[in-house]
């Protein structure tokens, strides 16, 4: 078994996170209030993963920026605490 990342549609990768994350709510949101059909569902969650996929690369590569900008001149850490957005 490959462990191959997930295709995100094309659609998906152009998306910001912020409209990739509005648009995952508007999913969830739907699926919550159970009046999707069966078909509808599965069709609309299989959409949700790739926006929740696309959503965690876009975090990882911010932190991996934040963790860049905390970092020295001289290449030593600055700080090895993780990034805590709150």
């Amino acid at each position: 078994m490959t462990d191959t990342p997930p295709q995100i549609p094309e659609d998906v990768a152009a998306m910001s996170f912020e409209q990739a994350l509005a648009e995952l709510e508007k999913i969830v949101g739907r699926l919550e209030q159970g009046e999707v059909p069966l078909e509808e569902s599965i069709a609309i969650y299989e959409r949700g993963e790739a926006l929740k996929n696309h959503c965690e690369t876009l975090l990882k590569r911010a932190e991996l920026r934040v963790e860049k900008i905390q970092a020295r001149a001289d290449g030593t850490a600055a700080s090895t605490e993780a990034f805590d957005p709150s």
